[in-house]
């Protein structure tokens, strides 16, 4: 199991130094002195330290962390010096036993090789000392919820509308958006900004806020993944505590990704590989910030009762077509209102209004001030009504903004989850009272149904998240370094076979003759495939040849497949040839692979093989080792199911001796770790059920 650092001294500390604190107006040692002094509550003492000033405001100031008072107990020292003066300052802080530093001085690994150097210095002291560096290169850290700000930004005094969603941003001026994101309604706990993360890390804070009960909701922004081990430990973590996790990692594109690594001198990771992991335990992704900010908000509420759904009320037949024809696309369930529900609706509304979900109360609305309050919480008190949606297509003036009272009164009175839409590019009275009443207005309807599939995530078509008791905080992951070594494939399979695989009977041959007695041992029909160390797609060099039925067949084949190698690549060496038994028809071919990713270590993907590999690119991807849940789960993510399913009447494949393959891969390459670099067993022959899965082709790489 893997240990989280204790963050209470840093979180909630009694006693601060702000070395580089500042008489100068406007500076940023100025303003982080303020924000600590006059903007915090802090339970003890602030202690300014500057060798260029013996008082800042009416407080003494200290040439040096090592001449602080001696009975000083200081928690968490704040850094904000000249970059030639941090490594002598955290020196410092382990010689008065300070057990956190922030240091907000740039100059970093984001600038290029020295500063990587000095870095790597901090996070050997860190190692040697047990000192927790948060930074370098970052705003600091804001407490909401306490009322305390080691920070400078001029903003700090500004935003502490406090609330349950606590946040952990590798940006800090994204950070400081999503704070002010969060100035109504459900606030936030608190910010943490870490900067290049040299020590302490936005996995660290994931596992802090889980274990924390005040916080309901975790969003993460991430721009690189270092440990991608850690991370996933962090996020188990949070799931088993039951505190969902809302992530938006930047790098899904080649511009992100390069974007991400020149900012924060991290590895940004594959794009699919993140968002499989973040799946696989259980943190929900998301595409931008808003959507960031509306779904956090919407899970620190309580989840909807099972079987409810999504009922919409608007004053526009256009709107509440198109807002029922997004929710179908998205499969975001729609609620069947009560026929209790439809009765009292008919006694306020219209005849000619549309009564059903969605409920169009058509302009007639525009009438009387208290309809749209007498509708909305009439829906609102269906048992059958998750989430209330109310699409308002146009700006009013003060009618719209009569509905937003209305909007806001319900909620308030009833306690429901009611979703307001302000679509009108005119923001009015109305969408200010809803906003600065914290109902956080969505602005179009795809977003607003888009933020919905995380409420009804099920009845939306997300796959849930496996159960991952398996022990991966303790797993460790250093690839040795060296050449490769990749196995032929001949070798390959026997790896295979001593691992409990499954495997074609099979022969190298090393003339034709042999190869002639070896396929008539084993049964007609046969393969021959090219066995060569310097061949690793057989097929382009013309080194397999399918379903031979005959000595003359063998014979023939032999030679021919030597002639094609040799034109391939002539000075390919060869270790014979691969006689093996041919595999029935009518069966379907699959992948299963594992790689070396740079942050997250063995990633196992599985998706449909042979030919159809490269065409559809129809795969999906689990962190190693995976648990029987996530092996069931990864085949029903690849958007191809149906083929295993069946189509055209043909029967299901083996999913259970295709769940146990993909296991048997995973065990494999978890016993090989430290030193498996590839692994490639394409393609899978799956047969329908009792027919079991069989590899039939296997390529494997290690470093030497």
């Amino acid at each position: 199991m893997r240990q989280f650092p204790d963050l209470s001294r840093f979180v909630n500390p009694r006693n601060i130094a702000v070395v580089g604190a500042s008489g100068r107006e406007s500076s940023q040692g100025r303003r982080l002195y303020d924000n600590l002094v006059l903007h915090s509550d802090l339970r003890g003492e602030v202690y300014p330290v500057n060798p260029a000033y013996q008082v800042i405001g009416d407080q003494q100031c200290w040439p040096s962390i090592r001449e602080l008072p001696p009975e000083a107990e200081i928690d968490v020292a704040i850094i904000i010096v000249n970059l030639s003066l941090v490594l002598d300052t955290l020196n410092q802080c382990v010689e008065r036993r300070i057990p956190f530093a922030i240091v907000m001085t740039s100059g970093f690994a984001e600038v290029g090789e020295e500063g990587r150097a000095l870095e790597a210095e901090i996070a050997d002291l860190c190692r040697r000392t047990g000192l927790h560096v948060y930074g370098p290169n970052c705003p600091g850290f804001v407490n909401v919820r306490d009322r305390l700000g080691m920070t400078f930004s001029p903003a700090y005094k500004d935003d502490l509308n406090s609330g349950g969603v606590g946040l952990a941003t590798q940006g800090g001026g994204l950070g400081r958006n999503l704070l002010q994101g969060l100035s109504h309604g459900e606030g936030a706990a608190m910010l943490f900004s870490p900067g290049n993360e040299v020590d302490l890390d936005v996995p660290d804070f994931i596992a802090w806020m889980a274990d924390d009960p005040q916080i309901k909701v975790i969003g993460v922004l991430m721009e690189g993944i270092k440990d991608g081990r850690k991370l996933a430990a962090a996020l188990e973590r949070a799931r088993s505590r039951n505190k969902p996790v809302v992530v938006l990692k930047v790098g899904r594109s080649e511009a992100g990704i390069l974007a991400a690594q020149s900012h924060t001198a991290s590895v940004a990771g594959s794009a699919s590989v993140n968002s499989a992991v973040f799946r696989q335990f259980g943190a929900i992704e998301v595409g931008d910030l808003d959507e960031l900010l509306y779904v956090a908000r919407m899970l620190a509420r309580p989840a909807p009762a099972p079987g409810s759904g999504v009922a919409i009320f608007t004053f526009s037949g256009g709107t509440a077509a198109l807002a029922a024809d997004i929710a179908g696309a998205l499969d975001v369930p729609m609620a069947v209102l009560s026929p209790q529900t439809e009765a009292e609706l008919r006694k306020v509304l219209p005849a000619f209004a549309h009564i059903p979900n969605p409920v169009d109360a058509t302009a007639d609305v525009f009438r009387d001030a208290t309809m749209t309050g007498k509708c909305l919480k009439i829906i609102a008190q269906d048992p059958n009504v998750g989430t209330l949606m109310f699409p308002i297509a146009m700006d009013y003036a003060g009618i719209t903004k009569a509905m937003a009272q209305a909007i806001v009164d319900v909620a308030e009175e009833t306690g429901a989850h009611i979703v307001p839409v302000w679509m009108s590019r005119r923001l009015g009275e109305g969408f200010q009272i809803l906003e600065t009443k914290g109902l956080l207005p969505f602005l179009s309807l795809s977003s607003a149904m888009s933020a919905l599939t995380r409420r009804f995530p099920v009845a939306a078509g997300a796959k849930p998240a496996a159960a991952h008791a398996t022990a991966v905080h303790g797993a460790t992951d250093t690839p040795a370094s060296g050449a490769l070594r990749t196995l032929n494939e001949s070798a390959g399979k026997a790896l295979l076979r001593d691992a409990g695989f499954p495997t074609p009977p099979s022969q190298v041959a090393n003339s034709a003759e042999q190869a002639i007695s070896f396929a008539g041992a084993m049964g007609f029909p046969v393969v021959l495939k090219i066995v060569s160390p310097d061949i690793a797609h057989k097929t382009e060099a013309g080194g397999v040849k399918l379903n031979l039925r005959s000595d003359d067949d063998v014979r023939q084949t032999y030679t021919t497949i030597l002639e094609s190698v040799g034109r391939y690549k002539s000075d390919a060496r060869i270790e014979g040839i691969l006689v093996e038994k041919m595999m029935p028809p009518g069966a379907r071919e699959v992948l299963i692979g594992v790689h070396r990713d740079p942050a997250y270590g063995l990633i196992l993907t599985f998706g449909l093989g042979g030919v159809l590999v490269e065409v559809l690119r129809d795969v999906t991807h689990r962190m190693i080792p995976l648990t029987p849940q996530d092996a069931r789960a990864m085949i029903r993510e690849i958007k191809h199911v149906e083929v295993l399913d069946g189509v055209r009447g043909q029967a299901p494949v083996d999913f259970a001796a295709l769940e146990d393959l993909i296991l048997k891969t995973s065990a494999l390459a978890e016993s090989h770790r430290d030193t498996l670099h590839e692994m490639e067993i394409n393609p899978v022959w799956v047969g329908t059920a009792g027919q079991g899965a069989l590899p039939l082709d296997a390529l494997i790489t290690f470093r030497a």
